[in-house]
């Protein structure tokens, strides 16, 4: 196979368009400017449109000396091929963080995407998602930063006309992710009354008053889990027998679209299915066609996301009637792991079913009474085992 030409800077093309066997072949011609030979590119497309398209591409790229390929290359190909240009000045103690960004956090979100596809949206997006997954405030600026540099390098090759990684905002986005933390009871639901009357307003608004909707949404507040969890649960995942739910995956966005993929904790762990859910869960069993099915689905049955949940259910709008503005999505496991903590579940019994790495995360679902009490605990054995460093003897099990 014939290596493919590189546009030399500058060069002027000619170009034409020839009609092979119902598909146009697309040509553009130029002259290299060290060895004088004539040089050529071509592609076959299927409407003279999209062939015209591909020719003015090509004299754009040839007016900046840019490779053709380029035009149409997606992000993580084109960031492999800029990298060192984009970073260029930048000290190591920059680059490693820089580069970690772009292999964990900007490659994975956004290297399937075509570079000329990228928008200020679809950067925000982004960015909303690793602040949701809770990465630290550095960890999310260092991956825009690199995101921001090689998309600088894309204006530059004259590939867009504007950086779209220029967003605004996210920094009170990340701060009010912070406050969510700090205080994770503000932002669950009153009761029960308010779940289901919220149900019920999602799925009127739908478009075509989808009832999984509401399934849904109950079915995450009253388990405690991600919207991207109820999605990747299968009826293999639940027990009848003792009403438990294993969770063993999440659905999230990934290249290509929505992927299948471990609990963010990367380990499995079981919540309890309580009577209230019971019917809805029964009948998705009853109906489902193989060990492997999921059990939740849009009215497509394609899988689903907190986006697809929002949109589809208009959900900004439905919330802001009802008086909860503060609701998110996310806001239906704050709601689960509050009533549950309200219910006398034992802290260390509540982390289990959360999944949460520290314990310290967990008891801010605990009541504020009872949180002082837990604190007065801590406090004190924080200060016998003061004690005992102090004097040498230690505390022996009876």
């Amino acid at each position: 196979m014939a290596t493919p030409q590189q546009l030399p800077i500058g060069v002027s093309l000619t170009s034409d368009v020839e009609v092979r066997e119902g598909r146009y072949r697309a040509r553009v011609r130029w002259f290299d400017p060290i060895t004088k030979r004539r040089r050529s590119k071509s592609m076959a497309v299927a409407t003279p449109d999209e062939a015209q398209a591909w020719i003015d591409e090509m004299v754009s790229a040839a007016q900046g000396g840019v490779d053709p390929l380029a035009a149409t290359m997606r992000l993580a190909d084109y960031g492999e091929v800029v990298m060192t240009l984009a970073l260029r000045g930048l000290e190591r103690k920059t680059l490693d963080p820089y580069l970690a960004g772009w292999r964990k956090r900007v490659v994975p979100a956004l290297g399937h995407i075509p570079v000329r596809m990228i928008t200020n949206g679809v950067v925000d997006r982004a960015v909303h998602s690793w602040i949701a997954e809770e990465y630290s405030r550095s960890t999310v600026k260092n991956s825009l930063a690199v995101l921001a540099r090689v998309m600088e390098q894309a204006v530059r090759d004259g590939i867009i006309s504007r950086n779209p990684a220029k967003v605004t905002g996210w920094q009170r986005e990340y701060q009010r992710a912070e406050d969510e933390l700090n205080d994770p009871r503000a932002l669950a639901l009153p009761d029960w009354e308010s779940l289901t009357r919220l149900a019920a307003a999602l799925v009127a608004r739908s478009a075509d008053e989808f009832a999984g909707w509401g399934d849904v949404v109950i079915f995450a507040a009253c388990t405690a889990a991600r919207i991207g969890e109820v999605s990747g649960v299968r009826v293999e995942d639940i027990d009848r027998e003792t009403w438990m739910w294993t969770i063993r995956r999440q659905t999230t966005p990934g290249p290509g679209g929505l992927i299948d993929k471990g609990t963010k904790g990367k380990r499995a762990r079981t919540v309890p299915l309580i009577e209230e859910i019971r019917p809805i869960v029964a009948r998705r069993l009853d109906a489902a066609a193989d060990p492997t099915s999921r059990l939740f689905v849009g009215p497509r049955g394609g899988r689903i996301s907190t986006a697809v949940l929002r949109d589809a259910t208009h959900w900004d709008e439905v919330v802001t009637k009802l008086g909860f503005e503060h609701l998110r999505r996310h806001d239906l496991r704050h709601t689960g792991l509050t009533w549950l903590a309200d219910a006398g579940v034992p802290v260390h019994v509540l982390r289990k079913i959360a999944g949460h790495g520290s314990l310290t995360t967990t008891q801010r679902y605990l009541h504020p009474d009872r949180q002082s009490i837990t604190d007065a605990g801590t406090a004190l054995s924080a200060h016998l085992k003061a004690r005992w460093s102090q004097s040498g003897p230690k505390l022996r099990a009876v």
